[in-house]
């Protein structure tokens, strides 16, 4: 069965979590003893209706009230099409560095606009780091449609609105769903308030876009994540290399060669779950031995030798700052790719992307909080990366402040 990976985001209160509770309320995917306790700690709370639909996920607000930073809320449900895995990304604008990690691994984008307010600033933000980050799909959903008694007027204007501004930013899949996640308008049952509407219900929508990766490749990538070595009487020679084939495939007998060495070998051995197997598929965990006794460790990558990646100390990338403190010019930093960790330094910030148009805009060195800027890296080591565009694991990382293992960016290499 196929799994779609999808993330929400939108301004705070423009109706995220009623818009997930009514999806997974209205598909049958929540469980009678949940159902039970959300209704009682609806009849505490006072609301009108039989049940909080919001409260799904802002159970982890209590928790973010304790002083526990929440980044993002994970749902998980199924139906008879499809699975699927909802990111809840939070709205407030301090927590849009959440939403940059929350939507990496997505194939779908649901920005949620409220049908009173329109386009927003925020709007802006999670629409441009959706184009920063590849994402195939977006679907606006205007909410609360309710509230502006099922405009058909208001609905077009915001969509004519977007596609003007989506288009700047070359989100080529765009579409469009009027609801009312309160009501449950559109989400899994058609509204008969909205008669000019013809399109799909948000459910229907889910079950049947196309799951297009982030440009899908077959170039084959392997990131060394353990070197096993057991030196046991009767496993004496075994050395194999554990980790995930990020993307493309491995055979058995397969020219390889390993980085950043530089060593070229063969593929002797592949093993899943214990078992001998012939090939590797992608996501697929497996342990690869080498025909020849090359010097490998965590961090290495072992690539086809005909599809090689690029390799460098210096990198031109986009980041978003995601630490609370500025950036300071020559601070000392760990680039971290997957299992490879390497120090670094920002060399230069090159630019900042004004999130009104979507303009590079000259920089005047300095990161804050929630910056998104194209940046030159230095690295301590050489670097094996492919573009983000053609490669979401092999052009993806973080950074994180040496001093005190905080994450304090995350970017995609141009």
């Amino acid at each position: 069965m196929e799994l779609l990976r999808f993330f929400t985001a939108g301004n705070v209160d423009d109706g995220k979590s009623t818009l997930i509770g009514r999806l997974l309320y209205d598909s049958n995917s929540i469980s009678t003893d949940i159902i039970e306790t959300l209704t009682r700690q609806s009849k505490t709370k006072g609301v009108n209706s039989d049940i909080d639909l919001a409260l799904l996920t802002d159970g982890l607000r209590a928790e973010r009230e304790q002083g526990i930073t929440i980044d993002v809320a994970y749902k998980y449900f199924t139906t008879e099409k499809r699975k699927f895995i909802i990111a809840d990304t939070p709205g407030h604008i301090q927590y849009t560095r959440n939403m940059f990690t929350g939507a990496s691994n997505a194939n779908l984008a649901i920005i949620l606009v409220d049908a009173r307010n329109g386009i927003t600033d925020q709007t802006k933000r999670h629409s441009i780091i959706s184009a920063i980050l590849g994402i195939p799909h977006v679907l606006v959903c205007i909410n609360k449609m309710d509230l502006v008694n099922y405009s058909e007027a208001h609905y077009k204007q915001i969509e004519e609105e977007y596609l003007i501004f989506s288009h700047q930013l070359g989100l080529k899949d765009v579409s469009f769903i009027p609801a009312s996640a309160l009501a449950g308008d559109n989400v899994v049952t058609r509204s008969d308030k909205m008669d000019w509407y013809n399109g799909k219900t948000l459910l229907n929508f889910l079950e049947t876009i196309e799951i297009a990766e982030t440009k899908k490749t077959d170039v084959s990538r392997f990131q060394v994540q353990y070197v096993i070595r057991p030196q046991t009487d009767e496993l004496h020679d075994y050395r194999g290399f554990a980790g995930k084939v990020a993307s493309g495939s491995y055979k058995k007998g397969q020219q390889v060669m390993v980085l950043p060495s530089g060593i070229e070998t063969e593929i002797e051995k592949i093993e899943m779950n214990q078992i001998e197997v012939e090939i590797a598929e992608t996501n697929t965990a497996v342990v690869l031995h080498l025909k020849d006794d090359v010097d490998v460790s965590r961090g290495n990558s072992i690539v086809p030798v005909e599809h090689l990646p690029k390799m460098g100390k210096e990198l031109t990338a986009t980041i978003c700052w995601m630490d609370n403190a500025a950036f300071i010019p020559g601070q000392k930093i760990l680039l971290q790719q997957n299992s490879f960790r390497t120090k670094a330094i920002v060399k230069e910030v090159i630019s900042k992307v004004d999130i009104h148009s979507y303009m590079e805009l000259q920089s005047d060195g300095t990161m804050k909080l929630n910056d998104i800027c194209k940046v030159l890296i230095k690295t301590a080591e050489p670097v094996s990366y492919d573009s983000y565009l053609d490669n979401r694991s092999s052009g993806s990382f973080i950074l994180i402040n040496e001093n005190t293992n905080n994450t304090i960016a995350a970017g995609t290499i141009d």
